[in-house]
């Protein structure tokens, strides 16, 4: 008789009970064994590296996990003008890299004139790169413009796809419905879209990822950003348990299984809940990592949760101490685009 994993890699899905056995800790050695071997007949040793630029840590939100929550007095705020992240665009390019990350929180000073602005200047002076861009919630015309300026990836996890579960880690402006149709608006528009949740969210169970792991397969995104549930001091869930390192990797791989094409970072939530989680996430089935290209200066403000790492280091030193890294789990660091695989269950490129 098939093992759960055989039979989740041979039909990419199972029926609920089968996904909570295997999120329980069933088959563990074995599913993340096969998410590994599904990443490599996909992209072989290749982790793609992309550039992150965290731009603003001003956020309208309130989001009761996250510490650049606007009721958090005690963050200390900053954002990023042009001409400082073309400066860290330039860096990059020196370094390698051919994708930059734009993430922010939602913040109202970057209207659709100034962030489109800074999209066309990167776009002009680096038109070999990618531009991804990560800043929430914005409307359908918005998202159409930043496409029309030169982005073409953007990421927008939905966080939680059970409602009741959304209510409970968001305030009530915020809801799943929009959050959804801003995903639905992207991938119309053109976008690759990546999407994802925390992992050991404050009250998520089993059932609450299976739902997830639905919403993912509706959806059909080209990139799958998941990481531990990490708190911060200043949050209303300051004494909630941390997620936990090995259901993410579980995660890491039954997603891979799913969505063999897809492009699953190894996140620094990853790498800050234990010292070598980012080689564990890419030897689970995880096939990109982003490396800090912000300001030094800045890197500390940019506080998401406790205890980030990589925050006191260099874009030069990040770059090659990941390189490193990545090497002695096996892999290589590739520097090109990266554009996400064929899905082959559509027959598209997404």
């Amino acid at each position: 008789m098939s093992t759960i994993t055989e039979r989740l890699k041979q039909h990419r899905d199972l029926p609920d009970e089968d996904l909570l056995r295997l999120l329980e800790g069933q088959e563990e050695e074995t599913l993340i064994a096969e998410g590994d071997k599904v990443r490599r007949e996909n992209y072989g040793d290749a982790v793609y590296v992309r550039g992150l630029i965290e731009f603003s840590s001003f956020c309208r939100n309130d989001c009761y996990y996250c510490g650049i929550r606007r009721s958090n007095r005690k963050a200390d705020r900053y954002r990023l003008d042009r001409e400082t992240i073309l400066s860290c665009c330039r860096e990059g390019y020196g370094l390698g890299y051919r994708t930059f990350v734009l993430q922010g929180g939602e913040d109202p000073y970057y209207t659709d004139q100034v962030l489109t602005g800074i999209v066309e200047a990167i776009h002009r002076e680096f038109p070999d790169c990618a531009i991804t861009l990560s800043a929430g919630e914005r409307t359908t015309e918005s998202y159409r413009k930043l496409f029309e300026a030169g982005a073409r990836r953007y990421l927008l996890r939905h966080e939680a796809a059970d409602p009741d579960l959304y209510r409970m880690l968001h305030p009530a402006g915020m809801r799943l419905d929009n959050r959804i149709r801003c995903l639905r608006d992207l991938k119309e528009i053109g976008y690759q879209v990546g999407s994802g949740f925390m992992v050991g969210a404050p009250g998520q169970t089993g059932e609450h990822l299976i739902r997830d792991i639905r919403f993912l397969q509706e959806l059909e995104p080209d990139m799958i950003g998941i990481g531990p549930y990490l708190r911060h001091e200043n949050t209303p869930f300051r004494d909630r348990e941390d997620g936990s390192m090995q259901l993410t990797l579980r995660l890491i791989a039954i997603l891979r299984l799913i969505f063999p094409w897809a492009l699953i970072p190894s996140t620094t939530a990853l790498g800050t809940i234990h010292p070598s989680g980012r080689e564990l996430g890419l030897q689970a089935g995880a096939n990109v990592v982003m490396p800090n290209l912000s300001p030094v200066e800045v890197r500390e403000k940019y506080e998401l949760y406790d205890n980030k790492i990589c925050t006191g280091e260099e874009s030069a030193q990040c770059r090659s101490c990941l390189e490193a890294r990545v090497f002695a789990a096996g892999y290589r660091i590739v520097t090109d685009i990266g554009d996400v695989k064929k899905n082959r269950a559509s027959g598209h490129d997404l």
